[in-house]
């Protein structure tokens, strides 16, 4: 079996923690088919367009993608997030966000959570407008059904199928009524599907509370578009920050993963791109295709360099990408 993976390299540390990942993958007695494709504000300038055709193609023809980061510059003519795009294009409408305890000082014990993000509409389902005397701008709030359904009945498939207990459907329907009234009303519904799984609902404000005072409590998160983008950031501070924090956009039948960090093009070409949350997301997509025992082994590594201290400079270490690399490579048990 030979796997066709889309590789994103994208804008800033995006090329760099790109690499660290073909290189881990590449050490692994598993065939590989690389594709390379441009995404981001390098696209735009190359292309006109930050999301081309071709590599929206590429991503439907891969066993799955890579990404690595991408610049959304405002202001810019024509300009439009190619992240929000092809989650959209794709109907990628799960976004998975895994969030552990890990070996580091900075992170706390005992939390163990998923957040499952409806992926392609609420506030980012891109319907704004400004009035013509520009004192007003305008943001449609989207919730559908079908959406609505797609995403909560993944989070309650997950928590099935890795044993996990509880989902907690998070919303704001005490006063956005309509739609978050339309989204608790289909998890309600879908609950009943699953007499298994204990089902609870909170407030996103309380939620955002609870996360900060007892996070242990969570099991399966489950939300909309932005809530889900807002709480699962604040989650990964818990764990060692957005240096750690990755996620898989998951369809029916397309997959990306990627690193939830930005471009960061201060540090660009100097060696100092954390390659970490990258390569879990690349332990992710293993999983996804059904490879899970060297997803565990990448998992391990990375374990095995941070129990050891040999971490990169925004965990606290002294290592390049380069030396990370290299020494998650020398840690798998291959």
């Amino acid at each position: 079996m030979t796997y066709k993976i889309c590789l994103l390299a994208g804008d800033g540390i995006g090329p760099e923690v790109i690499n660290s990942a073909e290189q881990v993958l590449s050490a692994l007695p598993i065939a590989w088919d690389f594709i390379h494709a441009s995404m981001g504000y390098a696209a735009y300038q190359q292309y006109g367009t930050p999301l081309p055709d071709f590599t929206l193609d590429e991503m439907r023809n891969a066993h799955a993608t890579l990404l690595g980061a991408v610049t959304t510059p405002p202001g810019i003519p024509n300009y439009f997030s190619p992240v929000v795009r092809f989650r959209q294009e794709l109907d990628l409408f799960a976004n998975i966000r895994p969030c552990q305890t890990l070996p580091h000082p900075s992170s706390q014990p005992g939390i163990d959570l998923i957040i499952v993000r409806e992926n392609t509409e609420g506030l980012y389902a891109g319907v704004e407008r400004v009035d013509e005397d520009k004192e007003r701008a305008v943001t449609e709030r989207i919730i559908t059904r079908h959406a609505s359904e797609q995403v909560i009945r993944k989070a309650f498939d997950l928590a099935r199928s890795e044993n996990r207990s509880k989902v907690t459907l998070v919303h704001k329907a005490n006063v956005l009524r309509q739609t978050c009234g339309l989204f608790r009303e289909v998890g309600q519904g879908i609950a009943t599907d699953y007499p298994d799984t204990e089902f609870e609902e909170m407030l996103v404000d309380n939620c955002a509370m609870q996360l900060i005072r007892a996070p242990e409590q969570f099991d399966v998160i489950v939300t909309t578009n932005l809530f889900g983008d807002i709480l699962s950031d604040e989650a990964s501070m818990l764990v060692g920050g957005l240096g750690v924090a990755y996620s898989g956009n998951i369809g029916q039948d397309v997959a990306v993963f990627e690193p939830v960090h930005g471009s960061a093009p201060d540090i660009v070409g100097k060696n100092q791109a954390n390659p970490i949350a990258t390569l879990f997301a690349t332990a992710m997509m293993l999983d996804h295709l059904k490879e899970a025992e060297y997803a565990e082994k990448i998992r391990k590594a990375i374990f095995s360099c941070m129990e050891a201290g040999e971490v990169p400079q925004d965990l606290g270490g002294s290592q390049t990408t380069t030396e990370t690399t290299q020494k998650i490579i020398n840690r798998l048990d291959i």
